[in-house]
């Protein structure tokens, strides 16, 4: 699966995602790290990628397509938790169930929306 990381994800999370076959796209040192949260959105549509954020401001996009949101919001985050809740999210749905698919993952519950087709 193609995978679009956050800075804010853990280091580990990407290792392990490429270590499990994703194609992960990471913008730490790179010229991208900071952009803002429009450009960022536009460069993972673009490239068709699950995007794995810890920014709760991206399920305003839960209506538009996209090709799958995953959001991490704790109330005490850390890596290792922020880890466990992406492979956990990862776990439950399947590589062909994430496009049009946005998951809040909380410390105890989660959210899901899916978009729906217009046609």
């Amino acid at each position: 699966m193609k995978v679009f990381v956050d800075e804010n994800i853990p280091l580990m999370t990407v290792a392990a995602l490429r270590s499990l076959g994703h194609d992960v796209h990471d913008i730490r040192g790179t010229i991208d790290k900071g952009m803002r949260d429009d450009a960022l959105w536009e460069m993972a549509q673009r490239e068709e990628r699950l995007l794995i954020t810890t920014d709760r401001g991206f399920t305003h996009y839960r209506m538009r397509p996209h090709h799958g949101v995953l959001v991490i919001q704790l109330r005490q985050p850390n890596r290792r938790k922020i880890h466990a809740r992406i492979m956990q999210a990862l776990r439950q749905f399947s590589d062909r169930e994430w496009p049009g698919l946005l998951v809040v993952m909380r410390d105890v519950a989660q959210s899901v929306w899916h978009v729906q087709e217009r046609g």
